[in-house]
């Protein structure tokens, strides 16, 4: 099967990674809902032409409800960000600002509009162009870069921020791949398919977010003056390999190890008659659970923050159902495996804000490890 990429639109697409099929990450069906669930085919294909890293030829069918409440750590990351951008682009302040809403949250309009910026209305350029985290939910990310380019006002800056392939794939960040997400992300990729669009990388800035992402600042082209920080991060792609057909396969077996020394870690904490239980649903959870072959035989239940998800369940064979994080803390069990590992040093903190119980935290990725705090 061939399809045209997602970024280029090109035919020279071919697969690298396949996770089999898997269910809808942010479909949380109600606990007592029996299985199975729907799925279908998790695959990443690179473009050979442009190198965008992206979901194959497959559409999920099922809506995804959002349910999540927006953690402590994006709501400060987004306050800090609009802090550093008009400190360093002074001359955007009070400028007309266009921002493309992100799934995940961490919305600048607020913070922006206190600091005393427009908002554009519908269909007028912006001096100041946001897209955080949003892009990569559009199933053609070319056609949606060409929006955002179109909305930039002469002179303007576009800010995009996404979860970079680097760090997914040096760091074995499998459980981000999902439906929903149907672009990985290079730096490469991102010139290559901006260029398309008479867009340029100006500059390029390293954040935590997710694992690891990128915040670009992108201008038309005629405008932009690429400073060394591009050249830093091409670098280190290039070094890793991640447009390297071969080099992305290797992620497939690094994937199935993890989820295997996962399985192995719990059945020991088991066997050991130590109580294990989980913090978070996010829609990571379905694939990482899932390839683990963990079920609430290992885990008998995780918790959230997030009332919407309360009685419900994990998608997929694990089953495991969704609770109040109280019912955790009500519970004390001997090891608490971090599901929402990208806020790990956040989850940590909430539990041992009044002295925790002497739990051990486990962190899933790259392989299993015990988090101190």
């Amino acid at each position: 099967m061939s399809f045209n990429c997602r970024g280029c639109s090109g035919e020279n697409v071919v697969p690298v990674v396949d996770l089999g099929a898997q269910p809808c990450a942010d479909y949380f069906p109600a606990a007592e809902t029996p299985g199975p669930d729907p799925r279908w085919p998790l695959e990443l294909w690179l473009c050979r032409d442009c190198t965008l890293v992206q979901l194959g030829p497959v559409e999920a069918q099922l809506p995804e409800e959002p349910l999540a409440v927006e953690s402590a750590t994006s709501l400060a990351h987004a306050e800090a960000s609009v802090k550093e951008i008009l400190r360093d682009y002074p001359e955007l302040a009070g400028k007309v600002v266009c921002e493309f809403a992100s799934h995940h949250g961490g919305s600048w309009l607020g913070h922006l509009s206190a600091a005393g910026s427009q908002l554009a209305a519908a269909g007028q350029q912006a001096d100041l162009v946001i897209d955080v985290h949003g892009i990569v939910h559009e199933p053609q990310y070319g056609d949606m870069l060409k929006l955002r380019a179109e909305r930039l006002a002469p002179g303007g800056l576009l800010v995009m921020e996404f979860h970079h392939l680097l760090p997914l794939f040096i760091g074995n960040q499998f459980d981000t791949i999902r439906h929903g997400h149907w672009a990985y992300v290079s730096l490469r990729a991102l010139r290559n398919v901006a260029a398309l669009h008479g867009l340029a990388v100006e500059s390029v800035k390293q954040v935590e977010m997710y694992g690891g992402s990128l915040m670009v600042m992108l201008r038309h082209t005629a405008d932009a003056e690429p400073d060394a920080s591009v050249d830093v991060v091409l670098a280190d792609e290039d070094a890793a390999g991640i447009a390297d057909e071969v080099q992305l396969g290797s992620l497939q077996e690094a994937a199935w190890h993890a989820a295997d020394a996962l399985h192995a870690e719990l059945t020991r904490h088991k066997d050991a008659g130590r109580t294990v239980l989980a913090y978070g649903a996010p829609s990571k959870a379905p694939v990482l659970l899932d390839l683990s072959k963990v079920t609430t035989d290992l885990l008998p239940f995780t918790v959230d923050i997030a009332p919407g998800k309360h009685g419900r369940r994990i998608p997929g064979g694990c089953m495991v159902p969704i609770r109040p994080v109280a019912d955790l803390t009500a519970a004390q069990p001997d090891v608490v495996l971090v599901l929402t590992w990208d806020i790990a040093d956040e989850v940590v903190a909430q539990l041992e804000a009044d002295g925790g119980w002497g739990a051990t935290y486990l962190v899933p990725l790259p392989e299993p490890h015990e988090r101190g705090f």
